[in-house]
């Protein structure tokens, strides 16, 4: 099993990362680049997580092999008469391999690896492909300066901090760093920057999670919540398809006063390939005149303009469609949770869905999870579960807090990591080692990245599910991954005391610890931020606990939900409006098929049977005849047909009009002005255009 386990772990993580990036991001249509550099990212940092115990568990057995080969009693020691020692403590229990156990050699190389690709894919790779991916240009070349030209201050401050440093140096004739305190110095700054966001997402996920999880068993919290998201995304939308309309103006005019001869006509293609088909069919190609271009007497746009209306065009093109998806998402959410509100009360304990998946389920799971476990499930056992679940997070988030704010403390030892870790360490139980190690250092990761998925910079960095993240948000989250990721696992070391600057013990580190150096280089640093600045998360999950952050959002005109709050009031009755009036929609389309499947259930066999029986029973001699008249009226018959039940079903698909408010349209949002039209307008509208054809 030597090495095994490594490689085991090394296949998992990276089915894990590909699945994530699979439901953020879209493998058809993003760039391969993009997919790879996010991928190598969240893989590298996963990686690092899962790998880390397998560490701690090789450190625990090497030192048990070196105290009891230091112990061990000299050959002569019987010569001189004098008794032999006591039996040390390492030899009462034997130094057995662990099943993990990764040979000498192997980790450090594997570290140095690891982190050094993530170091430079965070500060050098990513950042450029951001600015490449959002660049608007029309070839590579022109990209690829966009993208430098970007960075060079990005670069050049870095450039100018360690030009500074290196010339402070070589003045000072009493520093005389070599080149792996140069190392340790750069690592030491790369770790502080990402300790100082490290604390500030902790403080949040700590105290977040838990709540989250026990709002998860109030029904009406996620349904008012549900209903509040709606108002708010149909807000969004609605931008999102003005902004896209504007920006399809402008690339009708460009497309219009550019011919088909023109120098940029190559650059006008590129724009109107990025646009969606309804669009295109629209504008097409400008090839009706072909007259040729005249620089003196008409006016065009410039290349530079081309490329920032091409990066106008993505950019709308990408939230019209994500903000589309997302509402199709919300509605499906709305409406289940609906059908739980109404399922609680049902007797038959049966879960009854309003409407029907429109994608077949699978029949293993319509055996399993019919309609009955369903009601138990989402009725009765969810709610408790959440609720179990939320208290189980919140007893680890106290561990975590009091750790933080105790790991330093070595005698005696206040951090229960370090307690557990070291009890488990006398009795060389090494699988307990690695299970409390992976748990201890996965919740951690889950609150610090699970904040990273849920912030939201405004339209600049949103991760959405379902194949709607944009390349900059993948690309980011990629760089803050990378560089929350090492100071999370040397915080987690120093936590259970596996670091040897913060347990201040003469003993073997860890192949991680060694790859970082020692902090020794900057004392002000390993003995003073290191060790005060994670106190305080303390502040942060108090502030987060009476939701001063979400309080001040408010204030600042950024709506959030709070329920003692009026707009939250407001936004809700707007959602569930707004979801009243798309569940009557899709009522009406469902009724509207149904109507047609029994019609041609019901009348489509006997037109059948009696088209052939008068076959049957026409004249030799007159079926030419009847033939051309067949044919003739066919058509007419048809149109005629469908023209009449059309009229039935939209008679029967009117709903009875309130003449008594002030207005009559089913929703304003769908109006071409997007106001309430008065209601004798409205009425002398409706009867000139739904009864005109009866």
């Amino acid at each position: 099993m030597s090495g095994a386990a490594l490689g085991l772990e090394i296949v998992f993580v990276f089915f894990l990362a590909l699945f994530l990036l699979h439901r953020y991001g879209d493998f058809k249509k993003q760039h391969r680049l993009v997919i790879v550099g996010t991928l190598l990212a969240w893989y590298l940092c996963f990686l690092i997580v899962f790998i880390l115990p397998l560490d701690v568990s090789t450190t625990i057995y090497n030192r048990c092999k070196h105290a009891a080969a230091n112990s061990s009693p000299p050959e002569n020691s019987n010569i001189t008469g004098l008794s032999a020692p006591a039996t040390p403590v390492a030899s009462q229990h034997p130094c057995f391999k662990p099943w993990s156990y990764i040979p000498d050699g192997i980790m450090p190389i594997f570290w140095r690896v690891v982190y050094w690709t993530s170091q430079f894919l965070t500060w050098i790779l990513l950042p450029f492909m951001q600015s490449y991916a959002r660049s608007g240009g029309f070839s590579i070349t022109g990209k690829i300066k966009t993208a430098l030209i970007e960075n060079a201050i990005y670069y050049g401050t870095y450039l100018l901090i360690f030009g500074a440093f290196l010339i402070y140096v070589a003045v000072n004739p009493h520093l005389h760093l070599e080149w792996n305190q140069l190392q340790t110095i750069g690592i030491a700054a790369a770790n502080t920057w990402g300790l100082f966001l490290l604390v500030l997402l902790l403080g949040y996920g700590l105290v977040e999670i838990p709540r989250s999880y026990w709002n998860g068993a109030k029904r009406g919290y996620l349904l008012m919540k549900t209903y509040f998201k709606a108002a708010k995304l149909m807000t969004e939308k609605a931008d999102a398809e003005e902004t896209l309309e504007d920006v399809m103006e402008e690339v009708r005019k460009v497309n219009e006063s550019i011919k088909y001869n023109h120098p940029l006509r190559k650059c006008v293609d590129t724009i109107l390939k990025k646009c969606p088909t309804e669009y295109q069919e629209k504008m097409g190609r400008n090839m009706d005149d072909y007259e040729d271009f005249d620089e003196k007497r008409n006016t065009y746009p410039s290349e530079k303009s081309l490329v920032k209306l091409h990066k106008q065009v993505i950019y709308s093109v990408q939230r019209h469609r994500r903000t589309q998806v997302q509402w199709q998402i919300l509605l499906e959410q709305a409406f289940y949770l609906e059908d739980v509100a109404k399922n609680e009360t049902s007797a038959t304990h049966q879960f009854v869905h309003t409407f029907q998946s429109p994608e077949p389920e699978n029949r293993f799971i319509q055996y399993f999870y019919n309609p009955t476990v369903e009601w138990y499930w989402e009725c009765l056992l969810r709610p408790w579960f959440h609720r179990i679940l939320a208290v189980v997070l919140s007893i680890f988030s106290v561990i975590v807090v009091w750790s933080e704010c105790t790991f330093f403390s070595t005698t005696p030892v206040l951090s229960l990591f370090a307690v557990f870790i070291q009890l488990a360490e006398k009795t060389y139980n090494y699988i307990y080692i690695e299970i409390a190690c992976f748990l201890s250092i996965f919740f951690l990761s889950i609150c610090v990245y699970s904040t990273v998925f849920r912030i939201r910079v405004f339209n600049y960095y949103y991760l959405a599910s379902h194949h709607q993240t944009d390349a900059y948000s993948l690309l980011f989250s990629g760089m803050l991954f990378c560089r929350l990721t090492p100071p999370l696992c040397l915080n987690f070391l120093g936590l259970t005391h596996m670091d040897s600057s913060i347990s201040h013990r003469n003993t073997q580190p860890t192949a991680y610890t060694s790859i970082m150096g020692s902090m020794k280089v900057l004392s002000f640093i390993a003995d003073g931020f290191y060790i005060y600045y994670p106190m305080l998360v303390v502040i942060l999950c108090i502030a987060t606990y009476f939701s001063l952050g979400t309080r001040c959002l408010n204030l600042l005109g950024f709506q959030q939900f709070m329920g003692d709050n009026d707009m939250t009031s407001d936004l809700v009755d707007e959602g569930k409006e707004l979801i009243r009036r798309e569940k009557r929609k899709r009522q009406r389309q469902e009724e509207g098929e149904n109507r047609r499947r029994e019609w041609k259930e019901r009348y489509g066999h006997n037109r059948e049977d009696s088209t052939r029986n008068r076959n049957v029973h026409i004249d030799p001699k007159e079926s030419d005849f009847s033939d051309i008249n067949t044919n003739r009226s066919s058509k007419y018959t048809r149109a005629n047909n469908r023209t009449e039940r059309d009229r039935i079903e939209l008679l029967q698909d009117a709903e009875p009009l309130d003449f008594n408010a002030e207005a009559f349209t089913d929703d304003p949002l769908e109006s071409e002005s997007g106001r309430y039209q008065p209601g004798g307008r409205y009425l002398s509208m409706s009867r000139s255009r739904i009864f005109d054809d009866v």
